[in-house]
């Protein structure tokens, strides 16, 4: 485990006035890095590699991944934010991918400090270029914690991001049906 870390942690914790031994805190800074260190684990990471052998399927209709759960971390604050993530896809010449990959690509870009908006858009971006696609949608629910915690207590208030790139973004009737897909009306 990294011991700088822990250093760091205990000399913050106790910096803010925690006694650690008098609290029955003492393996917290331990517990507190090997989270982070779980938490930021897609820092470094590709998601190229994720993808693995595509499939050929004889399809050419629009596939929809819908709401893979995520935590992430609000890189202002160090807080989680979490929520469902949910993906429409559009295969070029019948190339997909196996649904697991999906969730596997979420966890590596939501397993950084992170904006939800620079999520949404980096899960398009992989979606579009590991699969090649003729276009993805990509809309992303969340709670931020650092919105319901601090002295806003905006509780139980959701964001909503969304990224749309080639044919979703570019033909309305493709677009429309995405959203169908997942349940939502368009927002045209």
């Amino acid at each position: 485990m990294n011991q700088k870390a822990i250093k760091a942690v205990t000399d913050f914790l106790t910096a803010e006035g925690i006694d650690l031994k008098a609290a029955g805190m003492d393996k917290t800074p331990e517990r507190v890095v090997a989270m982070y260190e779980y938490m930021f684990s897609g820092l470094g990471k590709s998601t190229d590699d994720v993808w693995g052998e595509l499939i050929k399927a004889d399809s050419d209709g629009m596939v929809a991944v819908k709401d893979i759960p995520f935590y992430s971390m609000c890189e202002h604050h160090l807080v989680p934010f979490f929520g469902r993530v949910s993906i429409v896809y559009k295969p070029k010449g019948g190339i997909i991918a196996g649904f697991s990959k999906f969730s596997q690509v979420v966890e590596i870009i939501s397993h950084r400090p992170q904006l939800q908006e620079r999520m949404t858009e980096e899960i398009a971006q992989a979606v579009e270029q590991g699969l090649n696609t003729e276009g993805v949608l990509v809309i992303v629910e969340a709670q931020q914690l650092c919105m319901n915690m601090r002295k806003d207590k905006a509780n139980g208030t959701k964001t909503i991001t969304t990224a749309c790139r080639g044919c979703l973004k570019q033909d309305n009737h493709s677009y429309n049906q995405a959203w169908n897909m997942l349940g939502w009306n368009s927002i045209e």
